[in-house]
């Protein structure tokens, strides 16, 4: 398997090479050339549990490492959940949710990002070489990022957070996290204020090359390639196929359902479900993506206007034809407007749903008073999303977060004693006391200055 740029200016490359390049030189995200047809394949994987099942899914994509290796760092990778069954699909009646919680840091970017921090260790094996992972966060990836690579010789991580902007405890999973290797930097502006760092430095090449940059953020294919895993799983489950819906901020976790679709998995239709920052929402409806203000939400690691993920999905969407790629990406770098203008509905398959704070809050109600069950306010975007549009189907809800990590969301929508009921003992552990950050204008270069200052070139 060879993976190509979305923006068609870089040599293919492999597995491993793509893992430690993160984002192409040519500034587009990396893809596989193809998508295999796994049709065939299909009843040997129905009822496989699930850490084989993620491991048939990764030989198919990461044919450079031997199979007996990649099998072990997939299996070692889940060996820090709490749960036997990694993601436990929770049955409500007119709703499923499906648990992707069970991790170190109680998200489902632990999924990815414990998988990542072990393929790193293991390319880099006994080069010498070592890995500067320079990533962006909204709230969850920061600190599974961060757990993921923690005390990791080869590996050091700066992390990007925009200052007062995720919740209280996602903040302190990161920066009570006092590994050396560890950097959290705080930055003064808003997620894509972060995101727009990390992208701009991942194309300064010379600097990237110097500092031995990597990539920990939804850019990275490997973190998009272990996501697959879960869709699949639960694909497998029934004889019709599942409908999900997807809180979606970075357009990361919807891809990997669309690449799964891509390969003949059988999901049915996908709910995208945004909060307040509708961007890609509005997209799917009327095929203009057109920046807007970044609003503050309860479900901050949704407070996103630039969704990264979109050009992979844009290359699908246009054809795999880069030269169309580009030509959008540069329009709405230019103008913060881009269309594609072809007439057509962007996605037939896909019913995009944004839902305001009030929606989420009555959401979150509703499920604790009739069926019991607390939601975090990223899993209630998707939640009512998918029952906005009610199609006739129950669907497969992400289960983003556990719900303790948001006491404050939780409190407001269901009262304290509910609030203060909801606890995680990985929560309860956290010590302010430890807390260490680093705070950084919204500005490239300080990051950088930063990076040298304290990084192994």
């Amino acid at each position: 398997m060879r993976y190509l740029s979305t923006r068609g200016g870089t040599a293919p490359l492999s597995f491993t090479q793509a893992v430690l390049t993160g984002l192409a030189p040519d500034g587009g995200l990396l893809v596989p050339e193809r998508f295999p047809q796994v049709a065939e394949q299909l009843d040997a994987w129905r009822g496989l549990p699930y850490v084989e099942l993620a491991q048939r899914i990764f030989r198919l994509y990461a044919d450079d490492i031997p199979g007996n290796d990649l099998d072990a760092i997939v299996a070692d990778a889940f060996t820090a959940f709490d749960h036997p069954d990694i993601a436990p699909l929770v049955d409500l009646g007119e709703i499923s949710i499906l648990e992707l919680f069970h991790g170190p840091t109680l998200s489902f970017k632990d999924i990815a990002l414990q998988i990542l921090g072990r393929l790193f260790e293991y390319i880099l094996g006994d080069s010498g070489r070592r890995l500067n992972i320079l990533g962006a966060t909204s709230g969850d990836t920061g600190s599974a990022a961060i757990h993921g690579v923690r005390g990791r010789e080869s590996l050091s991580i700066f992390m990007l957070y925009p200052k007062g902007r995720t919740s209280h405890l996602q903040e302190l999973q990161m920066t009570t996290v006092t590994d050396a290797n560890v950097h959290c930097l705080a930055i003064d502006g808003s997620f894509d204020e972060c995101q727009n760092i990390v992208k701009s430095t991942f194309a300064d090449l010379e600097f990237k090359r110097r500092y031995d940059l990597g990539a920990v953020n939804s850019i990275n294919w490997a973190r998009v390639l272990a996501q697959m895993s879960y869709y699949t799983h639960v694909g497998l489950k029934s004889a019709e196929p599942t409908a999900f819906a997807v809180p979606t901020g970075n357009f990361g976790n919807i891809f990997a359902a669309i690449a799964v679709r891509e390969m003949g998995v059988p999901v049915g239709r996908f709910t995208l479900a945004t909060n307040d920052n509708d961007i890609l929402a509005r997209f799917f409806r009327t095929g203009v993506y057109r920046r807007g203000t970044v609003h503050h939400t309860i479900s901050p690691s949704m407070d996103i206007q630039v969704a990264s993920n979109l050009e992979r999905y844009l290359w699908l969407r246009c054809g795999r034809d880069p030269e169309r790629v580009k030509r959008f990406m540069s329009q709405f770098a230019d103008t913060g407007e881009a269309s594609l203008g072809d007439g057509a509905p962007v996605d037939p398959g896909i019913d995009p749903v944004a839902v305001d704070m009030n929606a989420t809050r009555a959401t979150m109600r509703d499920v604790h008073s009739r069926l019991g069950y607390v939601l975090d306010p990223h899993s209630a975007v998707g939640v009512a999303a998918a029952r906005k549009v009610a199609n006739g189907t129950v669907p497969v809800c992400i289960g983003a977060a556990h719900p303790a990590k948001f006491p404050d969301a939780v409190t407001e929508a269901l009262g304290s004693e509910t609030g203060n009921a909801v606890r995680h003992p990985v929560l309860d552990s956290l010590d302010p006391a430890t807390a260490r950050c680093t705070e950084l204008p919204a500005d490239r270069q300080a990051v950088m200055d930063y990076i040298r200052d304290n990084s192994t070139p």
